[in-house]
């Protein structure tokens, strides 16, 4: 009994670090932890952190995996202010305290100066 208790605690970490290092590996770029505004059209986020291919932000309104979304996100740089607009696909969406997490692939990007 004992035994068998052992081996599925054993498989279990064993799924659990599989998991862990798939997830990593899949992430391509590196990802810098910051607070941006985000402009949803409807609504609005903040940025939790951001990489070259994607971005996770929280927001007050729900979203689903797979839908395209279009956003931009504001920022300032040496040069004045900044905007980067967006597209991409929702990857994952999490219930963050009250708000929404959600992670976006980008597929297409400009960063423009604000005027």
């Amino acid at each position: 009994m004992r035994a068998a208790r052992r081996m599925r605690t054993l498989r279990s970490q064993c799924a659990v670090l599989i998991a862990e290092t798939t997830n990593l590996e899949n992430r391509r770029e590196e990802r810098v932890s910051t607070s941006l505004p985000v402009n949803l059209g409807s609504t609005t986020g903040v940025t939790r952190d951001v990489s070259a291919s994607g971005i996770c932000f929280e927001t007050d309104e729900s979203y689903a995996v797979g839908s395209p979304i279009s956003f931009e996100v504001q920022m300032d740089a040496p040069g004045g202010k900044m905007v980067l607009k967006c597209r991409g696909e929702i990857v994952r969406v999490e219930p963050r305290g009250g708000r929404v997490g959600v992670a976006v692939k980008i597929m297409e990007s400009k960063l423009e100066a604000v005027s």
